[in-house]
């Protein structure tokens, strides 16, 4: 058998199929006929052999409680080995939950007080403040530095005195980076750690965008030292490298008893138990047989990244794509248009028929910016981009 789903130029048609990201524009106050770059999903079929393990599935007509045994692991194991180089040695430092966000809520409840303060740096993926707030807790940020050539880093002085000034005990660390784009280099984590174990502050590591690390291998913020490793909660899923987030299914790996046990316990309290079935079957067949896949996908994301960026360039003088070194998300400053997040908003939605995201739900420091998905055919992303420059030209 051999990979089927390597032409991602077709346009699979969405509309009513109870797509998030095509059949509730309405229900979110956006025109119907609005065109969706947003969400973080794909407009490509996955991998055949993860159709191929869901119609096996399908055919055999039961789906009762469902757990995972060992070939779920070794795929699991093998997946973090080959990718990231990252030994995962042991099962019972694998624990499945139904998305990272789930995890990301159970953490600051079984890590953090109410009223205590959790450490993120802004802008970030905005669920990140959902969860602190809305079970809570308070949000403290150490706010990301752009640099010269359209990227990030980090103000280590700041992020050192946030610890220090709010008695940090927990950090949520997005590696890679979203928005922005930023693939965090090993010298820059070395330097997180550093600071957190020096002044014992966990790190739950949200690295669901492992997989499209563009200019260097992705570096497990877990694998950097064994002193690390027992401060680190690592959050991982196949969802957004496989197209399969409606499926439910990640994986967060703990090497420390103590963290692990406080986790297990918080996960138990949800109500959570068993995985979703069709999840466990998808994980196992993609870290199993999705590498021919996930190979010519990541060219065709590659090469639309950069048609992005060479057409902003040639046709919008006041709008900057920043360095896209991980993720298939673009963050495109407007700040140069002089225009407010509303006027830009409205013309993106109302002028450009586009619904991409507002940086402004990312944290203040994302005001002006906003966030478009490259992970579709390229016909779709043309007609986009020209959209968006016939409605910005002038501004």
């Amino acid at each position: 058998m051999s990979e089927r789903n390597l032409d991602f130029d077709t346009v699979i048609d969405r509309r009513n199929t109870k797509s998030l990201k095509y059949d509730f524009a309405v229900k979110r106050g956006k025109p119907a006929d609005i065109l969706p770059l947003w969400v973080a999903d794909m407009d490509f079929r996955t991998s055949s052999y993860i159709e191929d393990a869901l119609k096996s599935a399908a055919e055999h007509g039961i789906f009762g409680y469902t757990e995972t045994d060992d070939t779920y692991f070794e795929a699991v194991k093998g997946w973090m080995k080959s990718q990231y180089d990252w030994d995962v040695t042991n099962e019972r430092h694998v624990i499945k939950t139904p998305g990272i966000v789930f995890a990301l809520a159970a953490t600051v409840n079984c890590y953090s007080e109410k009223g205590d303060p959790v450490l993120i740096c802004s802008p970030v993926y905005y669920p990140f403040s959902e969860v602190i707030t809305d079970n809570g807790r308070r949000i403290v940020s150490s706010n990301l530095v752009e640099t010269e050539d359209g990227s990030y880093r980090i103000d280590y002085e700041d992020f050192e005195k946030k610890i220090e000034e709010n008695d940090i005990g927990l950090f949520l660390l997005c590696n890679p980076h979203n928005p922005g784009s930023k693939g965090w280099t090993r010298e820059e984590l070395e330097k997180i750690g550093d600071i957190c174990l020096r002044h014992n502050v966990t790190v739950i590591s949200d690295e669901i965008h492992a997989d499209f690390e563009w200019e260097r291998k992705h570096t497990v913020f877990a694998s950097l030292s064994p002193e690390i490793s027992d401060i680190t909660v690592t959050c991982t899923s196949p969802t957004k490298t496989f197209n399969i987030a409606g499926l439910q299914i990640s994986n967060i790996i703990i090497t420390d008893n103590k963290l692990r046990y406080r986790f297990r316990k918080q996960v138990d309290a949800f109500g959570f138990s068993q995985a979703n079935a069709a999840g466990i079957y998808a994980c196992e067949a993609a870290y199993t047989h999705g590498q021919e896949w996930l190979k010519a996908l990541k060219e065709y994301i590659y090469d639309n990244i950069k048609f992005t960026k060479s057409y902003i360039e040639k046709n919008l003088e006041n709008v900057r794509a920043f360095k896209t070194e991980a993720t298939y998300l673009i963050w495109l400053d407007f700040r140069g248009t002089g225009l407010s997040d509303e006027e830009i908003d409205r013309k993106i939605i109302h002028e450009a028929g586009l619904w991409l995201d507002s940086g402004s739900i990312f944290g203040e420091s994302g005001k002006g910016f906003q966030r478009i998905n490259a992970a579709c055919p390229r016909s779709i992303l043309q007609e986009a981009l020209e959209r968006l420059v016939k409605a910005f030209k002038s501004a």
